[in-house]
Order: structure tokens, then C-alpha cells, then sequence
């Protein structure tokens, strides 16, 4: 029977499974990190976005190598257990590796890095589950843009999305206006899908991503030693939201 000359569709999504060699070939690359640098770096992601954390491999592209992926990997890498592991003092830091966290390798001296983490931190959009820093009220009138500045109304056509979303309002002269204020969140409380998604809509940023450093190895003395620094460690909101987003692939 002659084969079918129909077309056919052909996913472009499929991604190929990590082999043994792929695995094996970044264990490898995180083991001659450890030769080359001094410092290695444990730290957690708050409010995980991956644009945010490709900026800050990009700041420090000269001077460290950050490394963010699976947890095991790294962990094996390093090596939990003082028979195991790839260099002195590493299995302490190694078993630290649980949850969203990453590595980062640099010579540049410990009070640099934590002062720079202590001042990087990148504004951006609350999601479902989220607790809001502020309540918000949007007030009688057209519904407001704020992503433009000055403000614009939302054009007529995202009438019912919004509608959709909770807000009750009407057309005026082509425009989606409130008759009445519309309390849109509470400071405090956990935000929905709908009121993030309304959030992002206005333009209302209420998270920042921030990197939070946990702990330090020293490959000339061997030790591992706990950042007690509070301007660099992370609350409990913020570490259980970066859950939200998978870690981006190892650069």
C-alpha cells in the first residue's frame, strides 16, 4: 500500500531527555569550577523570574559562573558525604542543596558579593498565591493603564476581559469605566489569579526578585561558613513563592 503524501503535523515542543553523557558532561564542568575559583557561593532565588536571573549571570559574566539547575546534580558534584566529596570542606555546603537554589563561583571577596546581593533586587508582577504589599483601590472613572506614562485608559476591546476578572464596568464614550471604587486587594492577603492578573493589567508591581545568599566555601581553608547577614537573606514569603517558576538551564 502506497505511504500517505498527507500532511502531517510535527510537534516542535518535544525536548529530548538529558542523557547519562549530557549529565555526566555537567558534573564534570561544575568540578573544574571548583578548581578555578575560591569562593563557592549557596544561594536561594525570591520570587523567581528567569528574565531577572539571566541579568545577573549577565553582570557577572566577567569576574563568576553561576550555575542553576537540578539540585542532585550539583549536590552529586560537590559531594555530600567527606568520602565523595571533590574538594575538602565541600560536603557541608553540598548538603545544603534542597529546594530552588544555585552555585556561584567567583574570587571576588566576600563583602563585595554580599553588598552587591544586598543592593540588586528587580521590581515586578505579584502572582496567584502572593500576598499583597499594599491594597489598591481603583477609584470611579475610566480604568486605568499605568505601564504608559501618563496613564491611559484600556481601549474598549478589553472590555470583557475585565469584566471576566472581577471588575464591574461599563462603556462610557468607548471606554471601560467604574460607576464605583472597586477595592482590588488588601495588604496582607493572598492574591488570587484573577487579582494578579488584574494587577498586571493596571501595572501594579508588587514583588521583587531578589537573590539571597546562604552560605560560603573557601577552597583555601576548607570551611564552609553560614551568611548571617540579614540584608541578604531571604523571608518566608519570598522562598516559598520562587517555587513558583523552574530553575533556568545551567549557562
Amino acid at each position: 500500500m502506497p505511504k500517505s503524501k498527507r500532511q502531517k503535523l510535527v510537534s516542535l515542543t518535544k525536548v529530548s531527555k538529558k542523557t547519562r553523557q549530557h549529565k555526566g558532561a555537567q558534573i564534570s564542568e561544575l568540578q573544574t569550577n571548583v578548581e578555578k575559583w575560591r569562593y563557592c557561593w549557596l544561594f536561594e532565588v525570591g520570587n523567581m523570574r528567569n528574565a531577572h536571573l539571566k541579568t545577573v549571570r549577565k553582570l557577572w559574566r566577567d569576574s563568576a559562573r553561576l550555575f542553576f539547575g537540578r539540585g542532585a546534580l550539583m549536590a552529586k558534584a560537590l559531594g555530600t558525604t567527606p568520602e565523595e566529596e571533590h574538594r575538602p570542606g565541600l560536603a557541608p555546603l553540598a548538603r545544603q542543596i534542597k529546594g530552588q537554589v544555585g552555585l556561584l563561583f567567583t574570587n571576588t571577596e566576600p563583602q563585595e558579593v554580599i553588598e552587591w546581593f544586598k543592593d540588586f533586587h528587580q521590581a515586578d508582577f505579584a502572582r496567584s498565591g502572593n500576598r499583597a504589599t499594599r491594597t489598591v483601590v481603583l477609584p470611579s472613572g475610566p480604568v486605568m493603564q499605568h505601564h504608559s506614562n501618563p496613564p491611559e485608559p484600556f481601549p474598549h476591546n478589553e472590555e470583557p476581559q475585565l469584566r471576566k476578572l472581577g471588575l464591574t464596568t461599563v462603556m462610557r464614550k468607548g471606554v471601560p469605566t467604574l460607576e464605583n471604587p472597586h477595592k482590588l486587594c488588601e495588604k496582607g492577603k493572598a492574591l488570587t489569579a484573577e487579582q494578579a492578573q488584574l494587577l498586571k493589567l493596571i501595572g501594579e508591581k508588587m514583588v521583587e526578585f531578589r537573590v539571597g545568599l546562604n552560605a560560603r566555601w573557601d577552597s583555601t581553608t576548607g570551611e564552609v561558613e553560614e551568611v548571617t547577614d540579614p540584608g541578604v537573606k531571604l523571608d518566608l514569603d519570598e522562598q516559598v513563592e520562587s517555587a513558583g517558576e523552574g530553575p533556568g538551564e545551567d549557562e
